[in-house]
C-alpha cells in the first residue's frame, strides 16, 4: 500500500458511500492521498448493498461489495464519517475548508462487537428499516444489516426512551462490551487543508419521495416495487430469499413487471431511468431459478439496453427463464376475491384491450436524485440541471460548475454499476491531478 503522502499534504472529501464514492476513495487512497469518506446514513454500500444480484453476469451483488467495505473501513488513507452530512464549506480549488456535521451513534463504535443483545432486549418497535425497502420493522437499537460497515448499532434518538424520557435504559444495563454511551452528542468537524471534493450522493426511487398511487400501489398487497422484490429474493432479506406473496405466503406462479413507473410520463419524470430495463430482466431470471414453472410478463412501452452485452441478456432471458416481452401500455390493475391483481392493458402489436391475471406485479419506478442533494448544492455552490441531478459538462462528464468539485455515479444522471465505478475513478483521478499537481 503507497503511505500517506505527509501531514501538510492536501486531502480529498467524498460525499456518499455508495459504490461510487468507496471506488472513488479506494483509488486515492491508494495513491497515497488522504480521504474522508462522508455518508448521511449508519452504514456504507448503498444501493448496491441492498441488491441480490447484479445484472448481467448475475453475479452476487455483496459478494463483490463486502471486500470494498472492508478494504474502505481499513484503508489507511480513509476515514469514515458515518450519519455525517456537509453544513459549510469555503475557500477554492487546492484549499478548500469544509464544515461537517456529525450525529451522534450513541453507540461507542470502536467497542461495539455487533452482537446484537441492544437490539434483542430493546422495547421500542415498530420502526421500519430502509435497508429492507421499509418491510419489516426493527428496534430502537439498531442495525441496517448483520454485515454492515462499520458493524456498529446506532440507538434512534427520535424513537429511544432513554434520550427522550430519561426511563429505560436496558441497552445500556445489557451491554456486555459497554459500548453504549447516552452522553454522546451531535458535533461538528472542521477539515481543513481540502483540495477537492467530489459529490457521489448517488440515487433514490419514486417511492421515497412521494406515495405512489398508481396501480394499486400500497392499496393492494400483491403489488410491489422493484426494490421490495430485491430484498424479498435476497438471501439477506426477511424472506430468507424464499420468494413469497406478503398477502397469503403463496409462492409465486405468475409475475408481471410494468416498466416506466412514475418515469418518461408528464405526471412524473421526463427521463428514462435507462437501467430498469436491465434488472427487470435480472430479477425475472433471479425469481424463475428460484421456481422453474414462474412466468414472467414484462410490460414494457421501448426497450431500452444499450450496454455491451445487454441485448444478449434480454434474449438469453426470453429463451431460457420463460419470460414474455409486452409491448404495450397498462389501464389499470384490480384484484380478484384471491387477491391476484388482473391487468387491463393494450396489446401495442394487435391494438386490442386485453386482460391478465398474475399472482405478483412489480413496478420498475424512477430513479431520482437523492434526498437533499438541492440543500447540498447551495451549500457546495453547484449548480443542477433541470431534473435536479448534478450538472456536468457532457465531454468533461466528471466536472461540476465550481473548479475543484467533482462528481460521479448516479449523482449526476440514472446509470449502472459499472458505469458508475468507471465514472468514480474518473473523478477520483481529476481530484488526485489537484492534489498532485498534475
Amino acid at each position: 500500500m503507497v503511505k500517506n503522502l505527509g501531514e501538510n499534504s492536501k486531502s480529498v472529501v467524498i460525499i456518499g458511500a455508495g459504490i461510487a464514492g468507496i471506488q472513488a476513495a479506494l483509488d486515492l487512497g491508494d495513491m497515497g492521498i488522504q480521504v474522508h469518506l462522508i455518508e448521511k446514513q449508519p452504514c456504507i454500500g448503498g444501493r448496491m448493498a441492498q441488491l441480490d444480484k447484479t445484472f448481467p453476469t448475475l453475479d452476487c451483488s455483496i459478494c463483490i461489495l463486502a471486500p470494498k467495505l472492508s478494504e474502505c473501513y481499513r484503508h489507511d488513507n480513509i476515514t469514515l464519517h458515518t450519519l455525517s452530512e456537509i453544513q459549510k464549506i469555503g475557500g477554492s480549488v487546492g484549499n478548500f475548508s469544509v464544515d461537517v456535521l456529525k450525529h451522534a451513534r450513541y453507540v461507542k463504535e470502536s467497542v461495539c462487537t455487533n452482537c446484537g443483545d441492544c437490539g434483542a432486549i430493546c422495547p421500542v418497535r415498530g420502526i421500519t428499516n430502509f435497508f429492507d425497502a421499509n418491510l419489516v420493522t426493527q428496534a430502537a437499537a439498531q442495525i441496517a444489516f448483520p454485515a454492515a460497515v462499520p458493524a456498529a448499532y446506532r440507538i434512534d434518538p427520535s424513537k429511544c426512551l432513554y434520550l427522550n424520557y430519561e426511563i429505560c435504559g436496558l441497552c445500556y444495563q445489557n451491554c456486555g462490551a459497554d459500548a453504549i454511551d447516552f452522553t454522546q452528542k451531535d458535533s461538528i468537524l472542521s477539515l481543513d487543508k481540502v483540495g477537492a471534493i467530489i459529490v457521489a450522493t448517488g440515487l433514490d426511487l419514486a417511492e421515497d419521495i412521494h406515495t405512489l398511487n398508481i396501480y394499486g400501489y400500497q392499496k393492494y398487497d400483491n403489488v410491489i416495487t422493484a426494490m421490495e422484490l430485491e430484498r424479498l429474493i435476497c438471501a439477506s432479506g426477511p424472506q430468507a430469499g424464499h420468494l413469497s406473496r406478503l398477502t397469503d405466503g403463496k409462492h409465486p406462479k405468475k409475475i408481471a413487471y410494468l416498466q416506466c413507473i412514475d418515469s418518461r410520463s408528464q405526471k412524473g419524470q421526463m427521463y428514462c431511468s435507462s437501467v430498469c430495463c436491465m434488472y427487470t430482466t435480472k430479477e425475472a431470471m433471479i425469481a424463475y431459478e428460484h421456481d422453474n414453472e414462474l412466468e414472467s410478463y414484462v410490460f414494457y412501452i421501448d426497450m431500452r439496453a444499450g450496454g455491451k452485452g445487454f441485448q444478449k441478456f434480454l434474449q438469453r432471458g426470453a429463451k431460457e427463464y420463460n419470460i414474455k416481452y409486452l409491448k404495450s401500455k397498462i389501464s389499470h390493475i384490480d384484484v380478484d376475491k384471491d387477491d391476484n391483481p388482473i391487468i387491463t392493458y393494450e396489446d401495442y402489436e394487435t391494438s386490442e384491450i386485453k386482460q391478465l391475471t398474475v399472482d405478483l406485479v412489480v413496478l420498475a419506478t424512477c430513479i431520482i436524485p437523492s434526498r437533499g442533494i438541492n440543500n447540498l448544492a447551495n451549500v457546495l455552490g453547484i449548480d443542477l440541471d433541470h431534473y435536479d441531478f448534478v450538472k456536468t459538462n457532457p465531454f468533461l462528464p466528471v466536472e461540476t460548475s465550481i473548479e475543484g468539485i467533482y462528481t460521479c455515479g448516479c449523482a449526476r444522471e440514472p446509470m449502472d454499476i459499472p458505469r458508475s465505478v468507471a465514472e468514480a475513478s474518473g473523478a477520483a483521478a481529476r481530484a488526485a491531478e489537484v492534489i498532485k499537481g498534475g
